[in-house]
């Protein structure tokens, strides 16, 4: 989505005025009384909630038009209205809780829209949890971590606030990622078509995605390979570490993230090398019979037992 590429906005009238494995098993309401419980500095306030990816044309076009996917995942392509007016149209597969996005080259603007681009959000699932995170950040040594609000235009030029979201910094080669925390003002909306609370101060996830998922095959996305350059790498471990993911380095620079359900792995490679790699994702039944479906430059394999692989394996 576009949420750093309004960063980039920020920060720079900011310059100027001064001279950015396995999911869905525990529910929302377990993990929020397991916070509570667990000491303040070890608690877990973020979770993977999106990641996206910009691919090769060919792959974006093979998935914008793949009757498999439509049959296998709650599928959608649509355009989104932000704040200020900026819009993109990504393809989606909705899970439960978690979801992925996809673009293909040139959907997004200048460097966001180049081949191996991408981002991710990680979310708080009570109110009030990102300003924790924006404390830890800070004693982490983030001392100025660039905030931003978003917005959504539903097409009838209302803006409702959508989420609040944090930024270790406005830099970045390829990839950023941010925490984030959905505004109640826009579960109060009608037009969000949310889900009800399931306990006091609930912003989270499941909540926020509709139950579609339920009338397809996957469920959840429960991990995610990507390569992201040295230094993106540098910007985002701190977010990762403040959220209360627990982290392993891997051979070569790398980083594994745990925590909530969704693996992520982060391969330290260059630019050029860059890109959205793999997804795995949990299924709604178990399968007997594996299924590998070719879409565009990548291989969707879906079975056997209750789990999918997506990789990615796109030139620019």
């Amino acid at each position: 989505m576009l949420v750093r590429r309004a960063l980039q906005v920020i920060v720079a009238v900011s310059v100027i005025l001064a001279g950015a494995v396995g999911g869905g098993v525990a529910t929302a309401e377990d993990r929020s009384r397991a916070e509570d419980a667990r000491p303040q500095g070890g608690r877990q306030t973020l979770y993977y909630n999106h990641a996206y990816g910009v691919l090769d044309r060919e792959t974006a076009d093979a998935i914008e038009h793949s009757e498999y996917l439509r049959e296998f995942a709650n599928f959608q392509v649509r355009t989104t209205t932000g704040s200020d007016g900026r819009t993109w149209t990504g393809r989606y597969l909705l899970g439960r809780e978690t979801y992925l996005e996809l673009f293909g080259v040139g959907d997004l603007p200048g460097q966001d829209g180049e081949f191996g681009a991408g981002g991710m959000g990680v979310s708080v699932e009570r109110d009030g949890r990102l300003a924790q995170v924006i404390d830890r950040l800070r004693d982490l040594g983030i001392t100025d971590p660039v905030e931003y609000k978003q917005t959504r235009d539903f097409g009838d030029g209302v803006p409702v606030p959508w989420f609040d979201a944090v930024f270790t910094t406005g830099e970045y080669d390829a990839f950023g990622a941010w925490g984030m925390e959905y505004r109640p003002e826009y579960f109060a909306d009608p037009r969000g078509k949310t889900e009800p609370p399931n306990y006091p101060g609930d912003v989270g996830r499941e909540r926020y995605l509709n139950d579609d998922y339920r009338d397809h095959l996957m469920r959840d996305i429960t991990s995610v390979r990507l390569g992201v350059t040295a230094r993106d790498l540098a910007n985002t471990v701190p977010l990762l570490r403040a959220g209360g993911f627990k982290l392993r380095s891997t051979e070569g620079g790398g980083v594994v993230a745990r925590g909530g359900g969704t693996v992520l792995r982060f391969d330290a490679v260059p630019r050029a090398e860059a890109g959205l790699k793999q997804v795995g994702m949990s299924l709604n039944r178990p399968v007997k019979e594996p299924h590998e479906e070719r879409i565009g430059n990548s291989t969707l394999t879906v079975g056997p037992d209750a789990g999918a692989v997506w990789r990615f394996d796109g030139t620019a």
